[in-house]
């Protein structure tokens, strides 16, 4: 029976979706508890929250240097932290922690340049810790199935893949998206990017997990649609992967009508898969003579290391939350066999910092494509 682990968080207060959405999807397996917390830098605002979670009151901390210094000298501290803070704070709450000792989960994208995140890495490495980047979408039952057929050369070799991830929900130059669209659309939380960031990289994390394809080079066009905004709303990048096989990435957060519509569609030669987010129940597989499955989640046709995520029966549909509890459950089972001795790399079926790395080399080959007139433009390694 796997111990239940305590874990910290820092950001997720009061009002912030992302925040809530992983203390829930944590729960769902029970495989640790909230107990530390610093919440938000508004100390009445950080105070309520840990009461309201049922902190203790000496855990709930001003600020996240003395969070991961205390914690680390309790014998009782925390085994991991989750890290839910606008971008541009990542890269020093990941640190210090790390420097503490302490497993790492943060979210996307993991930082603002990839020469901080190489640091991070280094910094895990050198102490043996766990870092998990939280690209929600591979927690997916189906996609992993994908995964799994697309390794087993179910469709060839793949010539193209058309991928996509539209929301409409800062279209208008009136409505800034409340909170979690001003901190976003803020170059001095956010970065260089926004779109790009907050959903252009979950495009390409995804594509790579579905097709284990690198990205070679690409060429991208970033736009400023909405009036009076200062960074990208809506992207169309073409990418041509090592081997051959080419691509489209378009993000966008100007696309009226449309919410999560991440989409992805490969094509090999010897047939297609389609999949669509917002009906991540099913995999539809187009083959070369013409016929086409539809596979549900949920039956035996699942490959065994995409069944093993399942949690509801057929027809009882699962969704964003269970992906990421997906995603904890492989890395709590880490943390925990760490603790235990017992750690083999072959265990992690979540998303490496080195995924994070992939995703802001991405975002810079992106963001020098751009700037230069639209030209291709090779990621560095």
């Amino acid at each position: 029976m796997r111990k239940i682990l305590t874990y910290g968080m820092v950001g997720g207060g009061p009002g912030a979706l992302v925040g809530d959405a992983h203390r829930k999807a944590i729960s769902i397996d029970n495989s640790a508890r909230l107990v530390a917390g610093c919440f938000s830098r508004n100390p009445e605002k950080n105070k309520a929250q840990g009461e309201k979670l049922g902190l203790s009151a000496d855990r709930c901390y001003a600020n996240y240097k003395e969070m991961a210094e205390a914690e680390s000298a309790r014998e009782d501290g925390i085994d991991f932290v989750v890290i839910v803070t606008p971008n541009v704070t990542h890269y020093e709450i990941c640190k210090a922690f790390l420097e503490a000792g302490i497993h790492v989960s943060c979210d996307k994208p993991l930082v603002l340049e990839s020469v901080q995140a190489g640091e991070l890495k280094r910094i895990a490495d050198e102490k043996g810790l766990l870092f998990m980047v939280t690209y929600t979408y591979t927690g997916y039952v189906t996609v992993k199935y994908i995964r799994d057929l697309i390794k087993s050369g179910e469709i060839g070799d793949i010539r193209t893949v058309m991928a996509e991830y539209p929301q409409g929900w800062l279209y208008d130059e009136n409505n800034s998206g409340g909170k979690q669209g001003e901190w976003r659309c803020d170059p001095a939380q956010a970065g260089k990017v926004n779109c790009l960031g907050d959903i252009g990289t979950h495009v390409e994390n995804t594509v790579g997990t579905m097709t284990g394809l690198k990205i070679k080079r690409v060429l991208a066009k970033l736009d400023i649609v909405v009036p009076g905004r200062k960074l990208d709303d809506n992207d169309q990048i073409l990418v041509e992967y090592e081997g051959g096989a080419t691509g489209m990435n378009w993000s966008s957060q100007i696309a009226i009508g449309c919410d999560n519509g991440l989409r992805v569609r490969i094509f090999g030669s010897k047939g297609s898969i389609f999949w669509f987010q917002e009906n991540s129940e099913e995999v539809v597989i187009a083959k070369e003579d013409g016929i086409s499955h539809t596979i549900k989640r949920g039956y035996k046709v699942m490959t065994p290391g995409a069944a093993k995520y399942c949690r509801t029966p057929a027809a009882h549909a699962e969704g964003w939350l269970e992906a990421m509890a997906n995603l904890y459950d492989s890395f709590t089972e880490c943390v925990a066999a760490k603790k235990a001795g017992t750690f083999t790399m072959e265990m992690i079926d979540y998303p490496l910092i080195e995924d994070g790395i992939k995703g802001l080399k991405y975002v810079e080959a992106c963001l020098e494509s751009s700037q230069n007139g639209n030209v291709w433009v090779e990621l560095k390694v």
